[in-house]
């Protein structure tokens, strides 16, 4: 190339310069900058036209999610036993015993002794006690001592423990739960609820309130709603995926494990798009 013509030449004849532009390189690079912008416009192309369809494909679609409260909560009602007080036995009071008045010998003349003054009798004292004073009351045969005091606590008699139905507990000391906690419990709900197809399509929502029974050995029973609508079976798949559920820990109440019940509220919404 002639040195004139070097200013006005392009980078490629300059670079291919004395050597075979028709194996392909050359051309392949004078075209790349042409092809890059085609290519470019391809795919922003098929990327309009997943969105557009994307979007006209998916207008007026309902989608729905069930919210999972995450209070479990349990029937407002205590079970108390009847309070029966236990039975005073009185003490038992010391019986009277009959005594006579000791009296202090002393020379006085017959005339000057007063009745009250005389010494009593030897065959009086065989069944009477010496005191101050001079008592009517039971004889003296040697008995008459009160009886001690019973052992224990103090002479109350402690109503037997009575044995406690077997009906389920709606208030424990320790409630029964879901194994892995709370959070588990909501992670298991979230997993395997699902809004029925009859709730979508008729945008039936609501809350169903759950009861069952947890027994003494964590199984669930009893499983039904005792809340929300009655239509669009949002019921039918609460209850059965408490149904599902598995095995819990017991309740616990006076330290040994109980059946108690349990309530938990599934709240249904549809959202839409």
């Amino acid at each position: 190339m002639e040195s004139n013509n070097i200013l006005q030449a392009d980078i490629l004849d300059i670079i291919f310069e004395g050597k075979n532009k028709e194996y392909g390189a050359y051309d392949l690079r004078r075209t790349y900058n042409r092809r890059l912008l085609k290519s470019i416009g391809v795919t922003a192309a098929v990327i309009g036209l997943v969105f557009v369809g994307g979007m006209v494909s998916g207008r007026g679609t309902k989608k729905s999610a069930p919210v999972i409260p995450t209070d479990v909560t349990l029937a407002a009602v205590e079970k108390t036993q009847p309070v029966v007080p236990p039975p005073v036995i009185p003490k038992p009071q010391p019986q009277q015993v009959r005594s006579i008045a000791f009296v202090t010998p002393k020379v006085t003349p017959d005339d000057q002794v007063k009745p009250d003054e005389h010494p009593p009798v030897v065959d009086d004292l065989n069944d009477a006690k010496i005191s101050d004073q001079t008592r009517a009351g039971t004889l003296d045969d040697g008995t008459a001592i009160a009886p001690p005091a019973p052992a224990g606590n103090g002479g109350v008699i402690e109503e037997p423990k009575k044995k406690e139905p077997d009906e389920p507990w709606t208030t424990v000391e320790i409630e029964s739960q879901f194994p892995g906690g709370m959070a588990a419990w909501i992670r298991y709900l979230q997993k395997n609820l699902v809004v029925p197809n009859d709730a979508i399509d008729n945008g039936i929502t609501g809350q169903v309130m759950v009861q069952f029974i947890v027994d003494e050995d964590g199984n669930v029973s009893d499983v039904r709603a005792i809340g929300g609508p009655e239509k669009g079976g949002l019921r039918e798949e609460a209850v059965r995926v408490i149904k599902k559920s598995g095995k819990w820990s017991a309740g616990i109440q006076n330290g040994r494990k109980v059946k108690s019940y349990k309530k938990q509220p599934i709240t249904f919404v549809l959202a839409s798009e």
